[in-house]
């Protein structure tokens, strides 16, 4: 027993989570997007992120057929449309006419971007992985695409710029925010507490 803490249980709790859409093409050519929440880098050598779907989702048999998908970060205004992407299905609704957003074709992967969103990868189907309700398909990034007034001053993707959503999953549902202040700078933050570490 942990003295303060509850045991929550054997759950899909990871606080936040990243809110990205995949975009793909299906079968009939027509462009699709998908809300998910189970996304995350995975690999830097070659650079990879890991995406999960049911197999039951209209992108899945997509990615299966074609090997290349995309992954879109929105931003905080487009809020009511990453939940719709998530609520509807691609099979009876074209989700890019419905949400009033813009498909562009990926210039190195058969997939839409969504061009009104301020960050994108373009990815080919590395591996995929059967692990239960959900699959995982790990995607190489080939090419990452940054909306030019979301840049910082270093060239680099501003995320107080891009105002990204995250997701924490609830008994209800689960809620997006988007992201506060910087706390800290990476490998300088911690710097105090390396004095005396022996490397």
């Amino acid at each position: 027993m942990f003295k303060g803490k509850k045991n929550m249980g054997a759950g899909s709790f990871l606080y936040p989570t990243p809110l990205v859409l995949c975009g793909t093409y299906d079968s009939s050519g027509r462009p699709n997007l998908a809300t998910l929440a189970w996304a995350g880098i995975c690999c830097s050598e070659p650079p990879a992120v890991q995406i999960s779907i049911r197999k039951q989702r209209h992108t899945y048999s997509s990615i299966i057929e074609k090997k290349e998908f995309t992954v879109n970060i929105p931003s905080i205004k487009h809020t009511a449309e990453a939940d719709f992407c998530g609520m509807a299905s691609g099979r009876s609704v074209d989700k890019f006419d419905r949400a009033r957003l813009t498909p562009l074709h990926g210039q190195f992967v058969d997939a839409p971007i969504v061009d009104e969103f301020p960050f994108c990868l373009e990815c080919r189907l590395l591996h995929t992985f059967i692990i239960g309700s959900h699959d995982i398909f790990i995607g190489e990034i080939l090419a990452s695409w940054v909306r030019e007034d979301c840049l910082s001053d270093d060239g680099g993707p501003d995320p107080l710029k891009m105002a990204p959503m995250v997701y924490t999953p609830t008994k209800g549902g689960g809620i997006y925010y988007t992201i506060g202040d910087a706390c800290g700078k990476a490998f300088d933050a911690g710097k105090s507490l390396m004095e005396t570490v022996n490397l």
